[in-house]
């Protein structure tokens, strides 16, 4: 009972590791090109979000911290 309980708790900690590394998604070097934003402050105003493709047309907002927006985005994929 005590081997049959070890690997349906090996197993239930595989599950768990794969649902982590599933919403972490896959790890890119930091660099140029690998940007989450793009804020656009002139001569028009626009922040972007690349990977939900959000937008705002408030960057001031969203520079003082209001990324209500963004953060729902991201948890919803």
């Amino acid at each position: 009972m005590q081997i049959l309980r070890s690997k349906l708790y090996a197993i239930e900690l595989e599950k768990i590791k794969a649902e982590k590394q599933r919403l972490k998604g896959e790890y890119k070097i930091p660099g140029w090109g690998n940007q989450i934003r793009n804020y656009v402050l002139h001569p028009y105003k626009l922040v972007k979000d690349l990977r939900t493709g959000v937008e705002s047309s408030n960057p001031d907002s969203v520079l003082d911290g209001n990324l209500e927006d963004f953060i729902a985005a991201e948890t919803n994929l």
